[in-house]
């Protein structure tokens, strides 16, 4: 049962969250505009679609992903700011252990975590989806990938020299197939090879094939020659944003089938997978850490505390940073990369729980 310390502090904790992430985004909102807005009006972008296409789904984007430094300096802001109105005084020498005091803080806490779990496992994925289309329609610059290689099931080696969505297709596509004691047993090679949208069906222009049999193989040159390949062009050409637009069970298997691929891209999309829980929880851990550092009555005023709490944000977003690079770069595992700043910063957040105001 809630009581009204309860009840006030869960109100003032979930009212300022949602007015300070309210004013943010309508500042990255207004600096997205002036930024993006002779390219909408170039592509013809109508109102309709850059409202409720693109930013209602910006919105929720990059309020959900950035709502956790955002509770953090809430979580300060008010706090400090019942502790220069000496509001939490009363609190203290109530006799009630500090528990109690943080109590309804994890409360509003879990209500906000729960709220991005939901947020980043089901509906921002298919929010970005919308999103990400309109900006292929009407923002962004063509995909372009140079000397592609992959390999994929079925003994299979996937090559061409370079694409671009502003062409057609793609140029000196080869295809070749090995058995399993790894002798070649087919051969292809096209100057020009062109995918239906969403198919497995391409078109062969100028093409070379050759196909080793014992006892003898067979050569094959033609101009044009309609085929099945079981890998699709958005599958080869695609943007490492692409993982934003999926739910949890589709990034798994698109994670698995770019690991057979041997694709370089599997540590962003491993990343993007776990990410997605890590920063909800991180919203425990910045909640005790804000409570610790603004419940007490400073000299400076709130700015102090805010300024306290905005050098752990940095200190934070480092350690993201860092620990991500380090995946990347070094081969750290992803899901520990993912979830250690979280565990240093628990430390931090019982360090400073340890010995707040008593």
């Amino acid at each position: 049962m809630l009581s009204i310390l309860d009840k006030y502090i869960i109100k003032k904790f979930l009212s300022t969250f949602f007015f300070m992430l309210g004013i943010i985004m309508l500042f990255a909102m207004v600096f997205d505009v002036s930024e993006k807005l002779s390219e909408f009006i170039s592509n013809q972008a109508p109102i309709s679609a850059i409202l409720f296409e693109y930013y209602l789904t910006f919105l929720l984007f990059y309020g959900n992903m950035f709502s956790s430094m955002i509770i953090f300096i809430s979580v300060i802001w008010f706090t400090a700011k019942l502790a220069q109105d000496t509001e939490i005084i009363p609190m203290w020498f109530s006799g009630k252990p500090i528990t109690r005091f943080i109590r309804p803080y994890m409360i509003g806490a879990t209500i906000l975590t729960a709220m991005a779990l939901v947020l980043n496992h089901f509906v921002i994925p298919r929010a970005n989806k919308v999103r990400l289309d309109f900006e292929e329609k009407y923002y962004r610059d063509a995909i372009q990938v140079e000397d592609y290689h992959a390999d994929y099931p079925g003994n299979q080696t996937v090559f061409f020299s370079n694409y671009s969505n502003s062409q057609v297709g793609i140029n000196d596509l080869t295809v070749q197939r090995w058995n399993d004691s790894n002798q070649p047993v087919y051969f292809l090679k096209a100057k020009t090879a062109i995918n239906k949208p969403g198919t497995f069906e391409w078109k062969l222009i100028d093409y070379y094939e050759k196909s080793i049999a014992f006892p003898k193989g067979k050569i094959i040159h033609g101009q044009k020659k309609d085929t099945i390949f079981y890998f699709k062009m958005n599958e080869m050409a695609q943007r490492e944003n692409l993982a934003e637009s999926m739910t949890y069970s589709e990034l798994k298997e698109l994670i698995e089938r770019e690991k057979i691929k041997g694709s370089s891209l599997v540590p962003f999309y491993e990343i993007e997978l776990h990410q997605r829980t890590s920063y909800p929880f991180a919203t425990y851990i910045l909640t005790i850490i804000g409570v610790s550092v603004s419940s007490q009555k400073k000299r400076g005023g709130i700015g102090m505390n805010i300024a306290i709490g905005l050098g752990f944000v940095f200190v934070y977003i480092f350690a993201m940073k860092m620990m991500t690079v380090a995946s990347l770069n070094v081969g750290f595992p992803v899901l520990i990369a993912v979830w250690i700043p979280n565990l240093l910063f628990s430390l931090v957040a019982f360090f400073l729980y340890r010995f707040a105001q008593k």
